[in-house]
């Protein structure tokens, strides 16, 4: 009976120290590799460091004069859409400021559709991420002022389509942040749905927006 508190000393001394080492390559140690010897057999294995995470989740910082963004699209009708910028979230479900249709973030206002897009100046960044369906109450003016701010999907964009967009007032070419999944019996994840769409990336700056 003597041998067996010596033993659970061992076994809780042993706990602890697994513990440790599992908090330790979970939570920390992003310098170098841990490496772990099996108890048993004595193997060594290299275990990876948790990848560092940047501004608005991206695995990489953006280089200068750019703004880092991400934009997930609604879920169905279920979940809401976010809209991330430079680690700021401005429209989520969290916040309590998402709607049906088209969720749209400009750089410092937000407002009715084509209250907004007549009047945007030079220069000012559109981030769009739609929820539910955002087609249905678009008329040729709301996607044709789309297209100007470099969009190649609004003219096409149909009932419950998945859509998230980032536009400009006053780009020359069409945007590269743009992604669209139609909503088809056929791919739709959710019943009468597609699924939702995550894009992120770096905006870079135009002279006008550094100052």
């Amino acid at each position: 009976v003597s041998a067996v508190g010596p033993l659970r000393v061992v076994v809780v001394v042993c706990l602890v120290g697994l513990t440790w080492l599992l908090a330790h390559m979970l939570l920390g140690g992003e310098n170098s590799l841990v490496v772990v010897r099996h108890l048993f057999h004595g193997e060594v294995y290299a275990l990876s460091p948790k990848p560092r995470k940047y501004k608005c989740g991206l695995s990489a910082p953006c280089p200068a004069k750019h703004l880092a963004f991400r934009l997930t699209s609604g879920a169905a009708n279920v979940i809401g859409p976010k809209i991330c910028l430079e680690d700021k979230i401005l429209v989520s479900s969290v916040k309590n400021n998402v709607g049906r249709g088209l969720n749209i973030a400009l750089v410092n206002d937000i407002a009715d559709l084509l209250k907004f897009l007549r009047p945007l100046h030079e220069g000012t960044l559109v981030f769009v991420a739609s929820f539910d369906d955002p087609a249905s109450k678009l008329n040729d003016e709301a996607r044709r002022l789309l297209e100007e701010l470099g969009s190649t999907a609004a003219k096409e964009l149909g009932f419950r389509d998945s859509w998230v967009f980032v536009g400009a007032k006053g780009i020359e070419n069409k945007s590269p942040f743009e992604q669209r999944m139609k909503n088809s019996k056929s791919t739709n994840k959710y019943e009468g749905w597609p699924e939702s769409l995550e894009m992120d990336g770096c905006v870079p700056l135009r002279v006008s927006q550094e100052s």
